[in-house]
């Protein structure tokens, strides 16, 4: 009895298992038929009508190229805008597992503009080392400096650009590391502050978060934001490496309720900020926005440029020096003009803007040379995420550097290209709560820290071994960089240091 009932499922169950095989096999036949049909009729895809179904598999495979091509053909160093080798140190510094390689370096030591630090013959023991010396913004002219002991901070990314969880987690991976973080021009959201972090508020061009009903910058809005203890300095955002020359771009899909109420606007349109702002014609305007902020915050106020056309930077030190010292921003955040975490036409991220390696140095030039480098300080900003690419800018001139796409690496960013669409499949930068659910705030938030610790302990090994004691301590006589020939030639002949004129002294 038991074995004809056993039986009897046994054919049901391949007969309706054959019953279903037809069903699908009928149902990819119909849709196959379907699927040439509207190639072959359709005028818009020539590949389409021409190789009717299979030239849909193009389109497939130019969607998957771009994610199977960093893991399965290209090399470690080949890959733009960041190769494996350098993601591959930020995920090992995230997760606080050992950096180190063997067998010698993957790095061609005869590629034009590498840099190679020059050691020393006795380097500092380790009981001769001291303590990070404090860098201070705004001293002697903000009402309340700024002091801290970090050279590596987080750069400019809005809430809203970046999802909740992945701000919670900069915040609070921030306080533990003891590193600034940037609001980007999106406004302070909660979520900025839940971690207890150190802040810098950025204004940017649409005044998101500071504007009145008119979008004009308000006084009072101002005072709410500085009384705000963790909020230690002000950035007023004049270009951005990714759209130099064209304002801030967040796609309706992606302005949620809470991101309307942070940056003032209506929910569900996309987010467009001027490409200037529209009260500044001048640099006497820009000067006099300047000392407005500091003068209504109180708190130490700089800028943010992409640098290009430069005869703008000798028209402000000079009108400085017309008008004094507390019109100098205290502060000048350097972009490099190849590209960052926003969406922006290819066209400005390819080919508009200076990099970091040539705009860095001249403005540290220029500040030199007009007698105000000691006023306003230096902050590089600009595909620095590993700690050659941090010692470099602190020789070229920087006393800080500002990193966006290395804190994006270590909360678990994987390059997939998708900030723009709301699809970023490791919850980084989208507001689908589904693909959050991957992005532990606590757990990233360690591995926040972990990078920056790991990153300026590394720089300091760099410092170290060059012979001085401080990372601020390195200078271009420290480093020489390949030139065009292949051979290393001195920083201080590509980039010679620039004597502060006699007029300015």
């Amino acid at each position: 009895m038991q074995l004809d009932t056993l039986g009897h499922f046994t054919i049901t169950f391949i007969e309706l298992s054959a019953l279903l095989l037809a069903c699908v096999i009928g149902g990819l036949v119909l849709w196959v038929v379907y699927m040439y049909i509207v190639d072959i009729t359709q005028k818009s895809h020539a590949i389409r009508r021409n190789y009717p179904v299979l030239g849909r598999f193009r389109y497939l495979f130019e969607h998957l190229g771009s994610f199977f091509r960093q893991y399965f053909f290209a090399l470690d160093r080949e890959e733009l805008p960041f190769n494996r080798a350098q993601r591959s140190w930020v995920y090992r510094a995230a997760k606080n597992i050992d950096s180190t390689v063997a067998f010698g370096s993957t790095q061609p030591l005869s590629e034009p503009g590498q840099v190679i630090f020059l050691n020393a013959l006795l380097p500092p023991l380790e009981q001769e080392i001291e303590e990070r010396d404090h860098i201070v913004f705004g001293e002697g002219f903000a009402r309340t400096p700024y002091r801290t002991c970090s050279f590596f901070n987080i750069s400019a990314m809005s809430f809203g650009a970046l999802s909740a969880p992945a701000v919670q987690a900069l915040s609070r991976g921030a306080r533990q590391a003891g590193v600034w973080l940037n609001t980007g021009e999106g406004g302070l959201a909660p979520y900025h502050l839940q971690g207890g972090c150190d802040v810098v508020f950025q204004i940017g061009t649409a005044k998101y978060g500071v504007r009145d009903e008119h979008g004009a910058m308000s006084d009072a809005k101002l005072g709410e934001i500085a009384a705000i203890e963790q909020v230690r300095m002000f950035e007023i955002k004049l270009s951005q490496g990714a759209k130099p020359g064209k304002g801030g771009i967040l796609p309706g899909l992606k302005v949620t309720d809470i991101i309307a109420s942070t940056r003032g606007i209506p929910a569900g349109q996309d987010s467009i900020s001027p490409n200037r702002h529209p009260e500044i014609d001048s640099v006497d305007d820009l000067l006099d926005m300047i000392h407005r902020v500091r003068e209504v915050t109180g708190k130490p106020t700089g800028i943010k440029a992409v640098i290009g056309q430069s005869d703008w930077l000798d028209d402000m030190c000079q009108r400085i020096h017309q008008r004094g010292l507390d019109y100098a921003p205290d502060f000048i955040t350097v972009d490099s003009g190849d590209g960052g975490s926003g969406a922006a036409p290819q066209s400005l991220i390819d080919n508009m803007g200076l990099p970091i390696r040539r705009s860095l140095p001249m403005v540290a030039d220029k500040l030199n040379y007009y007698g105000l480098r000691d006023r306003v300080r230096i902050i590089a900003s600009g595909k620095l995420i590993n700690p050659t690419d941090v010692a470099t800018a602190l020789c070229l001139g920087a006393d800080t550097v500002n990193s966006a796409r290395g804190f994006m690496f270590s909360l678990g960013c994987i390059q997939a290209m998708q900030c723009n669409r709301n699809t970023c499949p490791t919850g980084v930068t989208t507001h689908n709560e589904e693909l959050q659910k991957g992005l532990d705030p606590t757990d990233k938030a360690q591995r926040v820290a972990s990078y920056a610790r790991n990153l300026m302990h590394e720089v300091e090994v760099i410092a170290h071994s060059c012979g001085v004691m401080h990372p601020h301590l390195l200078n271009r006589s420290h480093a020489y960089i390949v030139s065009d020939s292949g051979y290393p030639e001195p920083m201080t002949a590509r980039f010679p240091v620039i004597e502060t004129a006699p007029e300015f002294q």
